[in-house]
C-alpha cells in the first residue's frame, strides 16, 4: 500500500462530507437499544463511524488546513478506501464482542451465537457497499479466530478496542516516519472515540 505525506488536496469533497456527516450524526437523538436489530443497527453505525472520524481526522491532522478540498487523487483513495475497510472490519469485530460481553455480565444474556450471526450479517450487507470481498472473507476468518478464544465474562472491561486502534495505526495511509511520532496520539485518539460509545450504549441499552 502506498504511503504519502499528506495534504488537503489528497481529500476529495466527498469523503470528507463523510467525514464531516459523521461528526454530526453524534448529536442526533437516541432511541434505545431493545432488541437484536436495535443491537445491529448499532454495531453497525458506531464502527463506521468511529472508523471515520479517526481516519479522517488523523488524515487531516496530518495534511493541514492551506490546502483546498477538492483535488482528486485516484491512487491515493484507493489507499483511503483500502484503510476505511480494513478499519471498520475491525471495528465491527471489537464492538460485537464488546456489546454481547457487557449483555451477558450485566443482563444475564445467554444466546451468544447471536453475536456471530449479527456480525456476518453486517458484513454480507456491506458487500453491497463495496466493501471488497477479500477484506470481508479475512475479517470473517478473523472474527471466528477471536470467537474460540474470547472470554465472555471479561472482554467488555479488558481493553476491548485495542484492535481496532491498532488497526488505524496499521492501515492509515501515512509516511512510517510520522506514525511512529504519531503513534500514542492515533491509538488515544480511537479509544477515546470508543469511550464515548460505551458510554451511548450503556445509556441506550433497555434489553
Amino acid at each position: 500500500m502506498a504511503k504519502y505525506k499528506l495534504t488537503w488536496r489528497d481529500l476529495s469533497l466527498k469523503d470528507f462530507k463523510v467525514y464531516l456527516f459523521s461528526l454530526f450524526k453524534a448529536f442526533v437523538p437516541k432511541s434505545k437499544i431493545s432488541n437484536l436489530d436495535d443491537l445491529e443497527s448499532f454495531i453497525q453505525t458506531k464502527s463506521a463511524w468511529v472508523s471515520q472520524v479517526t481516519l479522517y481526522g488523523y488524515l487531516k491532522t496530518r495534511m493541514g488546513t492551506r490546502y483546498v478540498l477538492h483535488f482528486e487523487n485516484d491512487e491515493f483513495m484507493k489507499s483511503v478506501n483500502l484503510a476505511k475497510w480494513n478499519i471498520y472490519a475491525v471495528a465491527l469485530q471489537d464492538l460485537t464482542f464488546f456489546t454481547f460481553s457487557y449483555l451477558k455480565v450485566n443482563f444475564n444474556y445467554q444466546n451468544l451465537d447471536k453475536a456471530k450471526e449479527i456480525f456476518l450479517k453486517i458484513l454480507d450487507d456491506e458487500i453491497t457497499n463495496k466493501m471488497p470481498i477479500d477484506i470481508v472473507e479475512v475479517s470473517k476468518k478473523d472474527f471466528l479466530n477471536r470467537l474460540e478464544n474470547i472470554n465472555w465474562e471479561t472482554y467488555y472491561k479488558d481493553l476491548p478496542f485495542n484492535p481496532s486502534a491498532l488497526s488505524l495505526y496499521k492501515w492509515a495511509p501515512i509516511a512510517d516516519e510520522l506514525k511512529t511520532l504519531d503513534r500514542k496520539i492515533v491509538l488515544n485518539s480511537v479509544i477515546l472515540k470508543w469511550d464515548v460509545v460505551k458510554k451511548e450504549f450503556s445509556e441506550r441499552l433497555k434489553f
